[in-house]
């Protein structure tokens, strides 16, 4: 089902870019590295890289790049070369930009005051090589240089004409297709929560609720997005209220998170079901059609734990195959009919 998202989403929102630049410690191997070996010609092979710098002493650049793209993931939608985010958000989002940049801007000075004793090392680990490494050295001001860590938050607006540039600049396609992107990024984060959380599992703690959380809080931030996403936000919200706060997550109750997140690794199906609260259903009768769906799977599409027991279990099975994609039977429509918050565009 293709979903198409209003220009005048644009009022809601901000892009953001992240620009995070690392020194790889790389360089192109070259013949003379190989002592004049015998090589063949260029346009059937090419030599390959060498490390300059232990590798090791990179890895926090790395690791803080990634929190970075993770944390903007959790609150926002990939847009144009960037994200969109909220712009209720930003001010959220920046500050924890700037805490991660601080310890990126500290790692980095930590390692240029260390870079020479660094190289020392890495030479003397590799000494047999220690020429091939010492012809491609570069100075710590050229690292420093190509290490960085900046952003760019601006508003977007569509430039209004009949032009070529107007109808080629790709912007309106940008946002006719932001909905299906989100859309696509519940589904690969639900994908990851069943593989990392629920699958196979006939008992899970509640730190298994944090990562459905965290996309209610982000599909919640995103609601202008395209009128599906509410009710989406709805379904997983009274399936985190129906959970029983005391205890382990067992039997009904886990079968029913299992099923929801099943639902939200399918964006097909989940936009589809999305358009029934849409239309007066409301989001516990999905949900317990959801249920019922999943204690009905044939039996070799569930899966008894195999001889641990377990204290105080519900019998139930669960679900266990990851591409289960549960369809809902035809469901009664109820009296009332869900808000959802238009931000006058729909």
């Amino acid at each position: 089902m293709n979903i198409q998202s209003d220009i005048t989403i644009l009022d809601n929102l901000l892009a953001l870019n992240l620009d995070i630049s690392l020194w790889s410690a790389r360089k192109k191997m070259m013949p003379e590295d190989l002592g004049g070996a015998e090589l063949p010609p260029e346009d059937l092979a090419s030599l390959g890289s060498k490390r300059i710098a232990d590798p090791e002493t990179l890895t926090i650049f790395g690791t803080l790049k990634s929190r970075a793209f993770s944390f903007i993931d959790r609150h926002g939608v990939r847009f144009m070369s960037g994200w969109a985010i909220p712009e209720d958000k930003a001010e959220m989002i920046v500050e924890k930009l700037i805490e991660i940049k601080s310890e990126f801007m500290k790692a980095k000075d930590d390692y240029l005051n260390d870079y020479e004793a660094s190289l020392d090392a890495w030479i003397n680990k590799h000494k047999e090589w220690a020429g091939i490494i010492k012809n491609s050295i570069v100075s710590s001001d050229y690292v420093r240089n190509r290490m960085n860590f900046r952003w760019q938050l601006y508003k977007v607006a569509p430039f209004m004409g009949e032009s070529t540039a107007v109808t080629e600049s790709g912007l309106a396609e940008e946002v006719t297709g932001l909905g299906n992107t989100l859309y696509d990024e519940v589904a690969q984060s639900a994908d990851e929560i069943w593989k990392k959380v629920y699958m196979g599992k006939t008992t899970v703690t509640h730190k298994a609720l944090s990562p459905l959380k965290t996309l209610h809080d982000k599909l919640v931030g995103l609601t202008f997005v395209e009128p599906h996403v509410a009710p989406v936000a709805d379904i997983i919200q009274t399936a985190l209220k129906r959970v029983n706060p005391k205890g382990n997550i067992v039997g009904s109750d886990l079968l029913m998170l299992q099923g929801l997140v099943c639902l939200l690794k399918d964006s097909e199906n989940l936009i589809l079901h999305s358009q029934k609260l849409i239309e007066g259903y409301g989001p516990a009768t999905v949900l317990d059609a959801l249920l019922e769906n999943a204690k009905a799977l044939p039996v070799d599409s569930v899966k008894e734990e195999p001889t641990k027991p377990v204290v105080n279990r519900n019998p139930e099975p669960i679900l266990t195959a990851p591409n289960l994609k549960p369809v809902l039977p035809e469901l009664p429509p109820v009296t009332t009919r869900i808000n959802i918050p238009s931000m006058g565009l729909w």
